[in-house]
């Protein structure tokens, strides 16, 4: 009889770590599908600057920083990689600068009433909509790891197999700031 209760103690310790470490991958590869689903979002951002760069030199030679500080910023997010960290921060750095390159159409009312223009403009603002549900799912599902993989007992299970905790996207303080743009 001791051995049944022994036997099923057992049987119910391992059942207990097989399904908190299977919803530890689950909740694992949930995050990293919703990074991806990010990072396709961004893409789709980043191949969309070059034609909306395009149109815009054509109206603002003489802004030519305002242009560069866009392409520097997405070549910069392309070589960040797999790096949550860098890639946050050229995502950031990026935003901002087509903020600024948004903020140059008040100054060129041709420029803002071009039809090639406004539809880039209008892309762009349907796919940052798209990001920002997306950052909003990823950090929902970063959540939900980092509390299983933090809180006792899954913690024991999720430091067993090597289950870190992930990174969530986060504003940062130049995000947080309303864009200035002075042409003095």
């Amino acid at each position: 009889m001791p051995y049944i209760i022994v036997g099923a103690i057992v049987v119910l310790i391992f059942l207990y770590f097989l399904t908190t470490y299977n919803g530890l991958v689950t909740l694992r590869n949930k995050v990293r599908n919703q990074k991806s689903q990010i990072d396709v979002e961004l893409k789709r951002r980043f191949d969309l600057i070059p034609n909306l760069v395009e149109t815009v030199k054509g109206y603002a030679n003489h802004e030519k920083t305002a242009l560069e500080d866009v392409i520097k910023a997405r070549n910069s997010y392309v070589t960040a990689g797999n790096n949550t960290a860098q890639a946050l921060e050229a995502d950031n750095v990026l935003t901002g600068a087509l903020a600024r390159l948004f903020a140059l159409s008040e100054s060129y009312p041709e420029l803002k009433s071009n039809t090639n223009f406004m539809n880039l403009q209008n892309e762009l603002a349907n796919i940052e909509q798209k990001i920002a549900y997306s950052r909003q799912f990823y950090n929902d599902s970063v959540y939900k790891l980092n509390n299983k993989a933090e809180m006792f007992p899954s913690n024991l299970v999720a430091g067993v197999f090597g289950f870190d905790k992930e990174t969530f996207f986060e504003a940062t303080d130049t995000e947080k700031e309303n864009v200035k743009v002075s042409f003095n």
